[in-house]
């Protein structure tokens, strides 16, 4: 079992893998609370899968079969979100723009209606506040649509924010409450002494010690040495190709997060029109491809014509740290000291405030929540055993 500081102990010191929204959100918890708190990143805080995302808070309208645990604990994060986003705008002074005009799940024929009236029976079952609505309805809420359109599935608690302000306004957040980051100092390996964890090995050969290590690394968390290979968390890189077009803020082509057949498209109060994402297997190529952005910009075409006569603004490559399951993995490891917050996947902006919360109540109460007990590291260590056997 792993060691667990008591509610009456001293507050530990706490060095974090990883300065993406997970990590810094789980730093400016802790710190704020007390702890003593390092944040270390290969790269520059906020620069990885949080700046590459989208910022799309879909617990409703991702929901799939076989995913009944993730979804609660989607919904759970998605019900902090408000809360969260005022009081880190308190802490930081940004803005990070939680904005709830909804979700609208395109059906461009009879095939695509099908289809999503097929997972719409799923959701609806499970209580999501999910509804179909008519093609008329459909454009009354979005006027540039296509015109071959058959209708939408309307999620309204599926809302966004924006990314990149979330990760700078974590980071203000975390500083403030005396948290101290490290950008650019990649940890290469977990010490560990006795069965408890010592402390990180930067890359330089540098330790620093710690009472509690949290792994929240991302795609790069399995490259962490010092772990026995089973406590290797099995996440690995999902290569997304993005884009961002440019809108007239005061006249916007789009309003809503736009799920279309291929692509989803994302609206900026300030005029980006975010458009992604492709689902590679490639590991960390960071190659943008003509196929990947004429696949996305297809799809956005066929949805909304209309942006064809937009400015390409951006593109870029982000990747998801996806694990075996495509569930994150959270919680104490074996390994005394040692917790997991890492493999969100396509979640990881939405279960910012529920990781952040509970991970930090772990560290200073030993207390496990009960919403994180099917994304143990577990799962995956029994998994391998019996493949062993």
């Amino acid at each position: 079992m792993p060691n667990r500081p008591s509610r009456n102990a001293a507050k530990p010191d706490v060095a974090i893998i990883g300065a993406g929204v997970i990590g810094l959100g789980i730093a400016w918890r802790l710190a704020a609370q007390g702890a003593s708190v390092a944040v270390f990143d290969r790269g520059a805080a906020g620069s990885g899968a949080s700046h590459a995302a989208a910022g799309m808070l879909a617990a409703c309208s991702e929901a799939e079969p076989g995913e009944e645990a993730l979804i609660a604990l989607g919904r759970e994060s998605q019900a902090r979100w408000p809360a969260f986003a005022a009081e880190l705008g308190e802490a930081s002074g940004i803005d990070v723009e939680l904005r709830r005009e909804g979700t609208l799940l395109l059906a461009l024929t009879a095939d695509d209606q099908a289809r999503l009236n097929h997972q719409l029976v799923f959701q609806q079952k499970l209580g999501l506040p999910l509804s179909w609505i008519s093609a008329a309805e459909t454009r009354r809420r979005e006027p540039h649509l296509a015109g071959k359109l058959a209708g939408a599935v309307w999620s309204p608690e599926d809302t966004q924010v924006d990314n990149r302000k979330l990760a700078a306004a974590l980071r203000i957040a975390a500083e403030r409450a005396g948290a101290v980051i490290h950008e650019h100092q990649a940890v290469t390996e977990i010490a560990s002494k006795g069965g408890e964890v010592s402390g990180v090995v930067l890359a330089d050969g540098t330790k620093v010690a710690a009472d509690v290590v949290v792994l929240a690394a991302g795609a790069w968390s399995r490259a962490i040495a010092g772990l026995a290979p089973e406590l290797r968390p099995p996440v690995r890189p999902i290569k997304g190709q993005m884009l961002a077009l440019r809108m007239d803020p005061a006249a916007p082509l789009v309003n809503h997060v736009v799920w279309a057949p291929g692509a989803y498209l994302v609206p900026r109060l300030d005029g980006r029109l975010l458009v992604g994402a492709t689902v590679e297997e490639k590991g960390f190529d960071g190659t943008l491809t003509a196929g990947g952005l004429l696949t996305l910009l297809e799809a956005a075409w066929r949805a909304i014509p209309a942006v064809e006569e937009l400015p390409i603004e951006e593109t870029w490559v982000g990747h998801r740290p996806g694990s075996r399951d495509d569930a994150p993995i959270l919680g104490p490891a074996p390994l005394g000291g040692l917790i997991y917050a890492t493999g969100h996947y396509r979640n990881g902006i939405l279960l910012t405030p529920v990781t952040s919360d509970a991970i930090a109540r772990m560290v200073l109460d030993g207390m496990v929540d009960p919403a994180f007990r099917p994304f143990g590291i577990e799962r995956f260590i029994s998994t391998r055993a019996a493949a062993a056997e």
